[in-house]
């Protein structure tokens, strides 16, 4: 019989964690859910078995402790879904406090960090070797909407940190890729169906695609053999403004 293999995704209690953690778990893998909100973790575990690890990505000690969990429970890691992400206000960039970018660097940039750490020092120990980590990077790894300095510089951040992390992972078969998504269904873009601001100050109601291409895509990126890897796949809203934006 071969290893059932285990994923964790992070941010797991709503929307693209939400949709990639139930895609995971219909293709057969054990899914560990972590995030901060347990209720929304709960829903998204709702009557299956997945384990559910409250936890805060921004705190080494929190990380620390959720992978022991999965070291305790599964003994192994073969997938980190680095998908948790916040966004600051959408307001000038000199009007934003330190607090506010402190925030979105702490979880969105160190927290894809912690774990990562923590995910390679399992997969270089376990037998086999090796795994996969899969950061969410987002169309604002590639280009900024208006008043997003602090999401935008922590994303075009996660491109560095994942070439750097497939780099040093190559010599010890684990892979790392990263998925640029663009205005997929969740309650995050909903305001996008009312209209949102663009470069030239004008407001537009913006295209978004369903969730389920999304996690389609994740599975297809964890379900490769590691001789082979998706480096960069962008999936986004076909007719979102992108290619041109500004």
């Amino acid at each position: 019989m071969g290893i059932t293999k285990v994923a964790l995704v992070t941010g797991a209690g709503s929307g693209i964690g939400r949709a990639a953690s139930l895609a995971l778990h219909a293709s057969g893998y054990q899914v560990v859910l972590a995030g901060r909100r347990l209720a929304q973790l709960e829903q998204t575990a709702d009557s299956t078995r997945m384990l559910v690890v409250p936890t805060d990505v921004g705190k080494p000690d929190s990380v620390r402790a959720l992978f022991s969990r999965i070291r305790d429970v599964f003994g192994r890691l073969d997938l980190l879904f680095n998908n948790a992400g916040i966004g600051a206000p959408g307001i000038p960039m000199e009007e934003l406090t330190y607090e506010q970018w402190n925030a979105v660097v702490q979880v969105n940039l160190t927290g894809a960090f912690l774990c990562a750490q923590e995910a390679i020092r399992m997969m270089k120990a376990q037998q086999p070797r090796g795994g996969r980590i899969i950061n969410n990077g987002s169309i604002s790894a590639h280009a900024p909407r208006p008043n997003s300095a602090p999401y935008t510089a922590t994303k075009h951040a996660i491109t560095g940190l994942t070439k750097s992390i497939a780099l040093d992972g190559r010599n010890f078969d684990i892979a790392c890729s990263q998925i640029d998504i663009g205005n997929a269904a969740t309650e995050l873009t909903e305001r996008m169906a009312a209209g949102i601001v663009q470069a030239n100050g004008s407001t537009m109601v913006e295209p978004r695609m369903d969730l389920k291409h999304v996690a389609d895509a994740i599975v297809y990126m964890a379900n490769l053999p590691l001789e082979a890897n998706v480096q960069f796949m962008t999936v986004m809203a076909t007719k979102m403004p992108f290619v041109g934006r500004g």
